[in-house]
C-alpha cells in the first residue's frame, strides 16, 4: 500500500498478525474501562462473566470481522460490498468505517489525557490531597487549549505511524510498543501486590461472591466484552484485510482473546490490590484511572516516595501505550477508506484523516467545559460521540455483522475462509465450523439485542 494502485500489503509475520491485532483490542477499554466495570460489578464474578462472554461471543464475532475482511482483501466498507453483492448489507461496512472514525476523534482526547499525565509526572505535579487530584483533571478537562495540543500530538504521532505502511508502520510499531506495554504492567502489578493489605485486593478479584452475579452484572460483562476486543469498529475487518491466505483465523482471535483477558486482569491486579492497601473503594468508576489513583499510588508508597513517583509515571506511560495501539487501529480503518475509495495516496489519505480527527477531538475536549455552545440536550460533544458510537452504532453493526455472516453470505464462502480454503479439515474443525455458525445465527445476535434493550432501560 504505498503507492495507491500497489499491490495490497500484507503482515510480514504471525508474530505481526496476533501483537498488531491484539494491539487493536489492547486499549484504554482494558486499562481503564474494565477495572471500573469490575470494580461496579462485583470484582471475581464480573471477570468470570467476561471471560465466558470473550470465549461464546466475543471470538465467534471477532472471526466473522476476520472472514470479511480477509475475503474481501480491501478495506471495510468495500469488504461487505464485494459479499453483499449490491444489496443493502454493503451499508454495514460503511456503518463500520463510520464509526471508527468517530471514534478516533473523541478517543484521542482521552489518550490525550494520559499523555499530559505524563508530561504532569515529569515536572512533579502530580503530588497532593485527593481533592486536588480531582481538582486537577477538572481544571485539564475543561481547559481550553492544554487538552486539545495534547489531542493533535498523539494524533500526530499516530500519523508517523500510520504513514509507514502496514509492516514498516503498524506491524513495526506493534512489535516494539506490545512488549513494552507488558513489561510496564508486569512492573506495576508486582509493585502494587507487594503494598500491604494487598491480599484483599486479589481476593476481590479472584474469589467469586455469586451473591453478586445479577442480570446487570452479565450484561455489562458482555458489553464490555465487545468494548474492549474492538468489535465493530471497522478494525478488526482491516487489519484481517492484511492476513495471508494461511492466517488461522480461529487460533489468531484465540489467541487475541487471550491476551486482551490476560492484560485486562493484570490491569485489575495493577489497581485493586493498591486501591485496598489504602482503603480505597473499588467502585469508583470512571474517575477511577485519573482522579483516584495518582493518589492511591502516592498514599501507597508514601514512605517510598521516589518508588510512588516512578510507579505513577510508568503507569501513565503505559495508558499512552495503550491508548496509541488502539489509536493506530482506528486510524488505520478510515486512512484504508480513503486510501482505497478516493485512489489518494496513503501519506495523503493519513494526513486527511488526521487532521478530521484533530478538529472533531477539538470541538470535543472544548465541549467538556470551555466553550458553553457545545452542549446539546445537557450533553456535552464529547458524551454524544460516546453515546451514538458505544451505545448505538457498536451494537447495531455488531448485530447486523453476525446475521449477516450467520444468514446472508454462503456457508461455502464463510466455510472456506474458516478452514483456509479447506487446508484446515480435520474433524475437529469441521465440529468447530458447526459451532461458530450456531454461535453467529443465534446466541451473538440474540446477546447483542439484550445489551442494546438493557442500556435503554426496556429490558430491566
Amino acid at each position: 500500500m504505498s503507492n495507491i494502485m500497489g499491490e495490497r500489503a500484507n503482515f510480514g509475520s504471525k508474530l505481526g498478525v496476533i501483537l498488531a491485532t491484539a494491539g487493536s483490542a489492547v486499549g484504554l477499554g482494558n486499562v481503564w474501562r474494565f477495572p471500573y466495570m469490575t470494580g461496579e460489578n462485583g470484582g471475581a464474578v464480573f471477570i468470570m462473566i467476561y471471560v465466558i462472554c470473550v470465549v461464546l461471543l466475543g471470538i465467534p464475532c471477532m472471526v466473522s470481522e476476520f472472514i470479511v475482511g480477509r475475503h474481501g482483501q480491501s478495506n471495510t466498507a468495500r469488504a461487505y460490498r464485494k459479499l453483499a453483492g449490491g444489496t443493502p448489507w454493503s451499508l454495514i461496512g460503511y456503518m463500520g468505517v463510520l464509526t471508527g472514525f468517530l471514534i478516533t476523534g473523541y478517543y484521542a482526547v482521552v489518550s490525550g489525557w494520559c499523555l499530559q499525565y505524563i508530561f504532569a509526572s515529569l515536572i512533579g505535579h502530580l503530588q497532593g490531597d485527593p481533592e486536588y487530584f480531582k481538582t486537577y483533571f477538572t481544571e485539564l478537562a475543561t481547559h481550553p487549549v492544554k487538552p486539545v495540543l495534547w489531542t493533535v500530538i498523539i494524533l500526530g504521532i499516530t500519523y508517523l505511524i500510520i504513514e509507514h505502511g502496514v509492516r514498516d508502520g503498524i506491524e513495526r510499531a506493534s512489535k516494539l510498543l506490545m512488549p513494552t506495554l507488558f513489561i510496564l504492567l508486569l512492573i506495576i502489578v508486582g509493585a502494587s501486590c507487594m503494598l500491604p493489605d494487598a491480599d484483599d485486593g486479589i481476593e476481590f478479584l479472584f474469589e467469586p461472591d455469586y451473591d453478586k452475579l445479577t442480570g446487570d452484572v452479565f450484561l455489562g460483562a458482555l458489553g464490555q466484552s465487545f468494548y474492549s476486543l474492538s468489535i465493530a469498529m471497522g478494525c478488526l475487518c482491516t487489519y484481517a484485510s492484511y492476513f495471508s491466505r494461511y492466517t488461522n483465523l480461529t487460533k489468531s482471535a484465540s489467541q487475541i482473546a487471550i491476551i486482551d483477558c490476560l492484560v485486562a486482569i493484570l490491569a485489575g491486579l495493577m489497581i485493586f490490590p493498591a486501591a485496598f492497601s489504602v482503603g480505597v473503594n473499588p467502585d469508583s468508576g470512571p474517575s477511577l484511572i485519573f482522579i483516584t489513583l495518582p493518589n492511591v499510588f502516592q498514599q501507597a508508597f508514601a514512605s517510598m516516595p521516589l518508588v510512588g513517583y516512578c510507579i505513577s509515571l510508568l503507569f501513565f506511560v503505559l495508558l499512552s501505550l495503550a491508548a496509541l495501539t488502539s489509536l493506530m487501529s482506528l486510524h488505520e480503518v478510515s486512512t484504508a477508506f480513503i486510501h482505497e475509495e478516493l485512489k489518494m495516496s496513503r501519506k495523503k489519505a493519513a494526513l486527511l484523516v488526521t487532521v478530521t480527527t484533530s478538529v472533531i477531538g477539538a470541538f470535543c475536549s472544548l465541549s467538556m467545559g470551555a466553550v458553553d455552545g457545545l452542549v446539546f440536550f445537557g450533553k456535552s460533544l464529547f458524551d454524544w460521540f460516546d453515546f451514538i458510537t458505544g451505545q448505538i452504532f457498536l451494537p447495531i453493526v455488531g448485530f447486523l455483522t453476525c446475521i449477516f455472516i450467520g444468514w446472508f453470505v454462503p456457508h461455502q464462502i464463510v466455510r472456506n475462509e474458516f478452514t483456509n480454503q479447506g487446508e484446515l479439515k480435520s474433524i475437529g474443525y469441521v465440529r468447530l465450523f458447526h459451532v461458530y455458525i450456531f454461535l453467529v445465527k443465534y446466541v451473538c445476535p440474540l446477546a447483542i439485542l439484550l445489551v442494546f434493550l438493557h442500556q435503554f432501560g426496556l429490558l430491566s
